[in-house]
């Protein structure tokens, strides 16, 4: 499955180019089989919107929602868990069963995003049984993280999780049309797949606003450290921690070396 046909172009483009290329993409993404039976028709919620403040930093600010319904795997799972960053967008996929209790999530928190992000300031997530449940708002209250559920029937609340959600269904009914009990085995690489590729509300890939660079993939050998972050902000970050000036602000003195004799 492709990931629409912007995305692609964004994506190709850092590293091909072609006469016409963003029309033949499009016309390719267009035609393709398994995307028109996989992915749906996306309308804007209706109804009023209600933002939340701006996030200050990576992680700290987080989103939580369940992506349910989908075929059992052979090691029983039948959900997703995802857990994105209003920050970067950089987002985890975590396999789930329906019938995990709160102490369950809570050692999967713990292990999966607190040991990786540290602990975040909120939390925003729906009504669902897991996320209203005592043990769970007990948890959150000792790590001093703040819990703010969406309103009952207004998911826009948590709009960024949807279309994320919408994303993964997308490649996991890709996925499903080989592979229907063994989707779990494709979650990795959906989840990377997602966090390196183009998002337009950030004008760059998620990985690149949480490490400052795209990660490496395949096609693409060359040394890692030789590729310059994305992005204004990122390129100053990586002008002050190296202590590098941008060019042209600093102009060189000329140094003389002082030979052995020379007065």
């Amino acid at each position: 499955m492709h990931p629409g046909s912007n995305k692609m172009y964004r994506d190709l483009k850092q590293r091909f180019w072609w006469t016409r290329m963003k029309r033949e993409i499009a016309k390719y993404v267009s035609e393709c089989h398994v995307c028109k039976r996989v992915k749906a028709d996306h309308l804007k919620p209706a109804g009023m919107l209600h933002p939340l403040n701006i996030p200050a930093w990576k992680w700290e600010d987080i989103h939580m929602d369940f992506v349910v319904g989908l075929p059992r795997t052979q090691k029983g799972y039948d959900s997703i868990w995802v857990i994105i960053d209003r920050f970067t967008k950089s987002a985890h996929f975590l396999p789930v069963k329906t019938v995990y209790r709160a102490n369950t999530y809570a050692e999967l928190y713990i292990a999966k995003i607190v040991s990786l992000h540290g602990v975040p300031r909120t939390i925003t997530s729906d009504r669902g049984s897991v996320f209203v449940s005592r043990f769970w708002e007990q948890l959150q209250n000792a790590l001093g993280t703040k819990l703010i559920h969406s309103s009952a029937y207004h998911p826009q609340t948590s709009g960024q999780v949807e279309r994320v959600n919408q994303i993964v269904e997308d490649m996991l009914r890709a996925c499903a049309l080989t592979y229907s009990t063994k989707w779990d085995e494709c979650l990795p690489l959906a989840e990377f797949a997602y966090n390196n590729s183009y998002q337009k509300s950030l004008e760059m890939a998620p990985f690149e606003a949480l490490y400052g660079r795209r990660c490496v993939t395949p096609p693409n050998r060359s040394n890692p450290e030789s590729e310059s972050p994305s992005g204004p902000i990122c390129r100053r970050a990586s002008e002050v921690y190296t202590g590098e000036p941008k060019k042209g602000t600093v102009k060189a003195k000329k140094v003389t070396q002082i030979e052995g004799g020379d007065r």
